[in-house]
């Protein structure tokens, strides 16, 4: 019996490649019973004038479909639906029920959102001024998918598929140690440093360890609002406003006992801070017996001078946590990073990591470790760098025309700029120009008490929008 043609059709805004997603509606209606075995399928050159792709796109995805043993083909007769193709389950699915359970007892409070939000769509905005998402016209997708067919061969069999329960790709971490950190002016060995699942993992994986029974940790604020999050519930946080400076040592509250910060480039505002201050920061954790956790994201962004050396470059006693991420630099969904410290801290977090998710998959550790040492990165960030550094120039000066107010002056690059509409509430402006084809990230998600004051800012970010869109956008911001 043949199956109707019109029974399929691709969804234009899926994800993945039109091949994928012929293989996903085949298998998909296989598991759910609607193509049943013996069942044929359109002839290629029909299926392919139906959906308006081409020809070789639907037979290499019968092809594959062949190769997993969920159609066969008959020569000259067509594809049918294999014989030995899953069949769907035989049970009709379990009716609703009413439940018992007092989900609010068991559960106990709710865990605090993230705050930061962007539309699933977001991609599909003209003027997308979203940080931190990834510029398709930038990334390096050939040699991401060549070094990632590399770690999928036989040599690299065993870091592909073993468990290695709380280890980590020593090649990954061999390039971290050797290049990646004395960059950052950090020397530190193969027990000075474990893999996250990105730096908000780091974050949690620190505070988890660190931060037991009724401790106090000190934050910035504003903050990067998912820290906030992590640290709810964990003894007594105390959020210290920063100025154009970041924040500032002496402010810090005694019987402290760890201190968060941004240091290289604050996390929203995007301050730097000064050489005296990191020393005075240093000097009072030395002197009150607190521990510093460094969140050095985005240094890789440095297209306007030079960063200044990492916190973790200039302590001398141990007492700066550093984290690094991937995430940034390569694209958001890597969810790769790194911690560096004392070995004695690397191990408990190690140990909690084990319990947890063991390691970072081995596939995604020794792709990466490839990319890097290949030098695929560096000429990455190179090119990030020289069309971040375009998209600055023309947001500033779009800025400027429109007399719009910068709230934060970015040192030495990075991909987003703080900003300030005095008397305004950003949220209900998001909204507005969201309407218009404009996305703009509201500033109270940052703060600690998000009153009138602060959601007076917003931030630009400017990593996946075009140079000659931006003037655009900053016009029809200004206009609202």
């Amino acid at each position: 019996m043949p199956i109707s043609i019109e029974t399929f059709a691709l969804d234009r805004a899926a994800t993945g490649t039109l091949q994928s997603q012929i293989q996903q509606m085949v298998v998909g209606a296989i598991l759910s019973g609607r193509f049943r075995a013996g069942e044929r399928l359109p002839s290629s050159r029909a299926l392919a004038r139906h959906l308006g792709v081409s020809r070789i796109t639907v037979t290499l995805a019968y092809t594959e479909l062949v190769a997993d043993d969920y159609l066969a083909a008959r020569g000259r007769s067509g594809y049918f639906v294999s014989a030995n193709a899953p069949a769907p389950p035989a049970f009709a699915p379990m009716p609703a029920r009413a439940s018992s359970v007092d989900w609010a007892r068991h559960l106990g409070p709710a865990l605090p959102a993230l705050g930061l939000h962007k539309p699933a769509d977001w991609a599909g905005y003209r003027h997308n001024f979203i940080y931190g998402q990834a510029d398709p016209t930038l990334f390096d997708a050939a040699n991401w998918r060549l070094c990632a067919l590399q770690a999928l061969g036989k040599k690299d069999f065993a870091a592909l598929t073993a468990d290695q329960y709380d280890g980590d790709d020593p090649l990954l971490v061999d390039y971290i140690t050797r290049q990646t950190l004395p960059r950052r002016g950090i020397l530190a060995g193969p027990d000075e440093v474990l893999l996250t699942l990105g730096a908000q993992n780091a974050l949690w994986l620190t505070a988890q360890v660190l931060l037991r029974g009724a401790r106090h940790a000190v934050i910035e604020d504003p903050c990067y609002p998912s820290l906030r999050a992590i640290l709810a519930g964990r003894g007594r946080v105390t959020a210290l406003p920063v100025d154009a400076e970041g924040l500032d040592p002496a402010q810090v509250p005694p019987g402290t006992d760890l201190v968060f910060v941004t240091p290289s480039h604050q996390c929203p505002t995007t301050a730097t801070m000064p050489l005296p201050r990191r020393l005075a920061l240093l000097a009072r954790a030395e002197a009150e017996d607190f521990l510093i956790v460094e969140d050095d994201y985005e240094f890789e962004m440095s297209f306007l001078r030079p960063p200044s050396p990492a916190l973790k470059s200039l302590d001398q006693t141990g007492r700066v946590i550093h984290i690094g991420s991937f995430s940034k630099s390569i694209f958001p969904g890597l969810r790769l990073g790194y911690l560096v410290g004392p070995a004695p801290f690397i191990a408990q977090a190690r140990a909690l990591r084990a319990q947890v998710l063991r390691h970072p998959p081995g596939h995604v550790q020794r792709t990466t470790a490839y990319f890097l040492s290949l030098g695929h990165y560096d000429a990455l960030i190179r090119r990030m760098s020289r069309a971040y550094m375009e998209r600055r120039r023309v947001l500033d000066a779009a800025i400027a025309a429109t007399g719009l107010e910068v709230a934060g002056a970015a040192t030495f690059g990075g991909s987003s700029v703080w900003m300030r509409a005095r008397g305004a509430d950003t949220e209900a402006l998001a909204l507005r120009l969201r309407a218009e084809g404009v996305l703009i990230e509201p500033g109270a998600p940052f703060f600690a008490t998000p009153d009138a004051g602060a959601r007076e800012f917003y931030r630009l970010g400017y990593s996946s929008i075009p140079a000659g869109r931006i003037a655009e956008g900053v016009g029809v911001l200004c206009a609202n």
